[in-house]
């Protein structure tokens, strides 16, 4: 019962994240109006806002207008709901969480508008830095002294990449958003995760660009964003993050 109540609570919070991802780039207000169609403009009514249920139920079209819905609407709140459980699986129904499920919003929010706009916004990555040292600092999460360094190591590392590479490639290759998004990662999941995360998400991200330049004939100049894989490395490191350093410690350095 627990488990259906985490996946429910999570699709809940997966519809709100929907109207972050639509609203944020276009800097519009998160709370206010209430949910409209972006096709034909008409009000979504709290019968038809019902995470999944109500997808279904409409057959992926709008009431109004009857134009198709994305599938991404039903897709983020599977998502999240998917996600809380596995929180509540891997870590038991304890406070700390409450701090990872955030941790993992923003990741979902960060994914899905750097695939649409390339941007990471500031609007998410600036407070989750300072909600991730908050919650270090109450006993949340990394002791805060790992997770101040990792704000510093996060962001400290990727600007360092972003201003060797622009200065051997003569353009811009990152955006800062990544090295702010590190940085809030960092916070959330101390110095040492850190590294886990960059590593797993450059290695993902490269076997991608190998794929990605292969299918478009050798076109090494296409925009590939950098923020899902940094959030799929967080999220690896966030469930197997202290098991994947001990194995490598063991395997670097044997009895």
């Amino acid at each position: 019962m627990l488990f259906v109540l985490a996946f429910c609570f999570g699709a809940v919070i997966g519809s709100f994240l929907n109207v972050c991802i639509w609203r944020l780039p276009a800097g519009q207000s998160i709370v206010y109006p209430p949910s409209r169609c972006p096709q034909c403009g008409a009000r979504v009514r709290n019968v038809d806002n019902i995470p999944l249920v109500s997808y279904a139920i409409l057959r992926g079209r709008c009431r109004a207008c009857r134009n198709p819905i994305s599938m991404r609407y039903p897709l983020v709140e599977a998502l999240t709901g998917g996600m809380f459980v596995l929180l509540l699986l891997r870590f038991g129904p304890v406070p700390m969480v409450a701090a990872y499920a955030l941790l993992v919003a923003a990741l979902i929010v960060i994914t899905f508008i750097d695939l649409d706009h390339q941007i990471i916004p500031d609007a998410i990555s600036l407070p989750g830095i300072a909600v991730g040292l908050a919650l270090s600092l109450v006993g949340y999460g990394p002791p805060f002294v790992d997770s101040a360094i990792g704000v510093l190591l996060g962001g400290g590392l990727l600007y360092a990449v972003a201003v060797g590479y622009a200065a051997l490639a003569g353009r811009e290759g990152m955006g800062g958003g990544d090295i702010k998004l590190l940085a809030m990662i960092g916070a959330f999941l101390g110095w040492s995760n850190v590294l886990v995360t960059l590593i797993l998400g450059s290695f993902v991200g490269a076997l991608v660009g190998i794929a990605v330049i292969a299918v478009s004939g050798g076109d090494r100049h296409l925009p590939i964003p950098f923020g899902p894989f940094l959030a799929l490395g967080a999220t690896c490191a966030l469930f197997f993050g202290d098991p994947l350093i001990h194995w490598y410690l063991n395997l670097a350095m044997p009895a």
